[in-house]
C-alpha cells in the first residue's frame, strides 16, 4: 500500500512540530541562571562578595555572603527565594542580622549586576555591601 504523498509530509510536520515545542518548554526550564557568582575584588578590593542562584524544579533559591578582607565589621549571611522573569531575578531576603529586603539580578554576559535594596534594617553595619549594580562574575555552574 503505497502512502500518500500529502499524508507523508503531514505526519512528518507534526512529528517535528511536536519534537521542537518539547525542546522549548524544556529550554524554557533549564536552569540557566543556576550557579556560583562572586567578586574578589568588592567595595575597591577591601572586602569580597559572593552568590549563589539554586534552582530545583519550579523553584529558585538565592544565597549570599559577604566579609571584609580584614575581617572587621559586620559579615552578612543572607537567603531567600525568589523569582525569574525573562532575563531578571527578583528575589527577597534576610540576614543573618535579621535585615531584611529585596534584590534584583540582571545578566550581563556570563556576569550578574546584583541591586540589593534594604528595607528592613536592624544593623546598619551591612549597608555597606548593599549596593546598586554591582557586577559579580561567574565563578561555577551549580
Amino acid at each position: 500500500m503505497k502512502i500518500p504523498t500529502t499524508l507523508l509530509r503531514f505526519s512528518i510536520s507534526i512529528i517535528v512540530t511536536l519534537l521542537l515545542s518539547g525542546l522549548v518548554a524544556h529550554g524554557a526550564d533549564s536552569p540557566g541562571w543556576a550557579g556560583e557568582y562572586r567578586d574578589d575584588k568588592f567595595l575597591g578590593g577591601r572586602a569580597v562578595f559572593q552568590l549563589t542562584i539554586d534552582q530545583s524544579g519550579g523553584a529558585t533559591h538565592v544565597t549570599f555572603d559577604a566579609a571584609w578582607n580584614d575581617a572587621h565589621g559586620a559579615a552578612p549571611e543572607a537567603d531567600g527565594p525568589a523569582t525569574v522573569s525573562g532575563n531578571t531575578l527578583t528575589f527577597k531576603f534576610k540576614d543573618s542580622f535579621d535585615n531584611s529586603g529585596t534584590g534584583t539580578i540582571t545578566r550581563a554576559g556570563n556576569d550578574i549586576l546584583l541591586s540589593i535594596n534594604p528595607i528592613h534594617v536592624v544593623e546598619p553595619r551591612c549597608l555597606g555591601f548593599y549596593g546598586k549594580n554591582m557586577r559579580l562574575k561567574r565563578v561555577g555552574k551549580k
